[in-house]
């Protein structure tokens, strides 16, 4: 059986008696860590999914873990894309305008989110010549996307689709001051964003899919909308505004036979869950447990087994320890069991995990059966 069978046995409730083993990323200092406790010092590649460049984690031989799934993708961020330039520059940081027009500062030597400081779009003003850089162009389309296709399909693993971001990418564009006041005063021009997004998305769909020899297994976008204390739009923006993009693309991938529709957002996402799996987006991901204790089991109860979830590991439990793993995880196993659900931790490994404990983890995890 192949990990993409595996995957589908389990996203449908078809019956398993293991989880995939699977190996996300971890941060920069965790992987420095790593090499000083023994791991081949292995970089990182650059693959051009989109303009930019993605890096790849290449630990995974020596994991003998799987990436999450192979990915198929088109350009779906600006384009053209704002010319890039550096503002300033330090030892310790870099001020950049970026190919999305934001200004930002970013550190050299630690991992950090980046300091907005300046953005090309403001509000409703800017909005017009910045939708034209949303448009369908032969131009978003990869040179090598046939190639893409290829090596997915000859993968073994679980099949995505990129889509655009309905809500994570406006923020970024704008900033979270400017889009708030934007959802307030103008929710018209942010509605129009979201389907200007929809549409660029669904045509995305129609170039990549009918080039496939096999039927991809989910639509999958970055949202990253969420904070420790919520969403940054309540469920009656969302529902406004958000709700006819995403329907839109989950009846695009339904006219084709994919049935998930998955978003990848940090945070405490209850609040959007019930509007999000209302919209068509059946998976999500990476289901923190952070700052506000989610547990998959609970979303299980209040949501059904529509709503898939991957993750909803505590990341924090490989910090602590042989015990604290092996509690963690059998604390998951009834939702294992119960399918819809292919445990992962919830974010990024952490620098205070050991290369041995996260050896131990995947182990347990290869060995754990159902």
């Amino acid at each position: 059986m192949t990990t993409r069978e595996l995957w589908q046995d389990i996203m449908y409730y078809k019956g398993h008696d293991r989880m995939p083993v699977t190996h996300w990323d971890c941060w920069d200092e965790a992987r420095d860590r790593w090499v000083e406790e023994g791991m081949p010092e292995t970089p990182k590649i650059e693959l051009e999914f989109y303009q930019h460049p993605v890096p790849i984690c290449q630990e995974y031989s020596y994991f003998n873990a799987d990436p999450r799934w192979a990915r198929v993708a088109i350009e779906l961020e600006l384009y053209p894309p704002f010319e890039e330039e550096i503002v300033e520059e330090t030892d310790e940081y870099c001020i950049k305008r970026g190919p999305d027009g934001a200004l930002q500062q970013r550190w050299k030597h630690k991992t950090g989110v980046p300091h907005h400081l300046d953005f090309a779009l403001r509000g409703a003003a800017e909005w017009e010549a910045f939708k034209e850089r949303l448009q369908p162009d032969p131009g978003r389309i990869p040179d090598h996307l046939d190639k893409q296709i290829a090596e997915a399909e000859s993968s073994g693993l679980p099949i995505i689709i990129s889509i655009a971001s309905m809500m994570g990418w406006i923020r970024n564009w704008m900033g979270v001051e400017n889009m708030s006041y934007l959802m307030h005063d103008r929710r018209d021009i942010y509605a129009d964003m979201v389907q200007t997004l929809a549409d660029l998305t669904c045509w995305a769909i129609d170039v990549i899919i009918p080039r496939m020899n096999i039927t991809p297994d989910m639509g999958y976008g970055w949202e990253d909308i969420c904070g420790k204390s919520g969403p940054l739009l309540s469920p009656q923006v969302f529902k406004q505004c958000v709700t006819p993009g995403y329907t839109k693309i989950r009846e695009k991938l339904e006219s084709y036979g994919v049935k998930l529709l998955g978003i990848d957002s940090d945070g405490d996402v209850d609040p959007l869950a019930a509007a999000w799996l209302d919209a068509g987006v059946n998976v999500l991901f990476p289901l923190e447990i952070g700052t506000w204790n989610a547990d998959p089991m609970v979303f299980r109860k209040k949501y059904g087994r529509e709503l898939r979830i991957i993750g909803g590991l505590n990341k924090h439990a490989l910090e602590e320890g042989r015990e604290a793993i092996d509690a963690e995880i059998e604390r998951r196993v009834p939702l294992m069991r119960d399918g819809g659900f292919i445990v992962l931790p919830d974010h990024y490994i952490t620098p205070a995990t050991s290369l041995a404990d996260y050896k131990y983890y995947l182990d347990r995890i290869r060995t754990l059966r159902l």
